[in-house]
């Protein structure tokens, strides 16, 4: 199944009048913020996790990307955290003036080369010649998620190469749902998300935005360095994190020599991945996924 599309619907005049009407409303509710400091924008929506008891024909639904999530305030590219990313001139130069939410891409299975290519503070124009910007909202814009799709598909169609919005279809029903969950999976993809297609948007964690995946992640803390032991000695042996409600616990698996020799930093928020959640209500088997907060 391919991961993105740059189709479009309806005729171009009413896709680029809504796309208008969708600028206008989030310039004049919102002014941009400064380049050099963490946006004070509203925080981007977050996903719920899918339950078996939700009925998916309600959703649009799309691959969740591995790729580093980037919001667009019409001035300014920034990380989740609000610091600014370093992207070249000529890639911010294309984006349109008003909001957007989406992913840094470039492929199934590249997060840590995209990592490394958005992290650098001199951006290297080469490599990101091969990264592109994955637009699945349109922050503050008024109407359902439906109106506000097609407002992404018109944008994205007129935009830069690099400019594109994440592939969205509808499914009948749960099996429907699952056997698209296995054909993502079985290619290198993480799993699927599912945005209610009359939804208002949202800042925060919201049921309206909902992700699928084989596993379960949540993200944490760092709180202290665990040192390593016989062929790990003198490197990370593991993490030592806090949730945000408290519970602390050890992270000793999923990582590379390379992190294990330098591991993310005490304060640092990382995501991880577990089977289920014990009696007492801590992760069975976490397993380090990635930094969230990208410096």
């Amino acid at each position: 199944m391919p991961a993105v599309s740059r189709a479009t619907r309806g005729s171009r005049f009413e896709r680029r009048h809504l796309a208008v009407l969708v600028a206008a409303a989030f310039l004049l509710a919102s002014p941009p913020a400064a380049c050099g400091e963490p946006a004070s924008a509203p925080a981007p929506t977050l996903a719920e996790v899918y339950r078996d008891t939700i009925d998916p024909a309600a959703f649009w639904v799309s691959e969740k990307l591995d790729g580093v999530r980037a919001l667009w305030d019409g001035r300014v590219l920034r990380f989740r955290s609000g610091l600014p990313i370093a992207a070249p001139p000529w890639f911010v130069a294309g984006l349109p003036p008003q909001a957007l939410d989406g992913e840094l891409w470039i492929a199934r299975g590249a997060f840590e080369r995209l990592s490394g290519v958005v992290r650098k503070r001199e951006p290297v124009e080469a490599e990101w010649r091969q990264v592109r910007y994955m637009v699945f909202e349109l922050p503050q814009a008024p109407g359902s998620f439906t109106e506000r799709l097609a407002a992404i598909r018109s944008i994205t169609a007129d935009g830069p190469r690099w400019l594109q919005a994440v592939e969205q279809f509808r499914v009948a029903d749960r099996a429907t749902l699952r056997r698209r969950l296995d054909e993502v999976v079985a290619g290198g993809g993480e799993g699927l998300m599912l945005h209610r297609a009359d939804a208002k948007w949202v800042g925060g964690r919201s049921d309206v935005l909902l992700k699928l995946t084989p596993w379960l992640d949540a993200e944490a803390q760092v709180v202290a360095h665990r040192p390593g032991k016989g062929r790990l000695n003198g490197m990370l042996g593991a993490l030592e994190v806090q949730s945000p409600d408290g519970r602390r616990f050890r992270i000793g698996t999923g990582f590379t020599d390379a992190q294990r020799r330098d591991p993310p930093a005490i304060g640092a928020t990382v995501t991880y991945r577990y089977r289920e959640l014990t009696a007492k209500g801590m992760p069975r088997f976490p397993r380090f996924l990635r930094v969230r907060d990208l410096p």
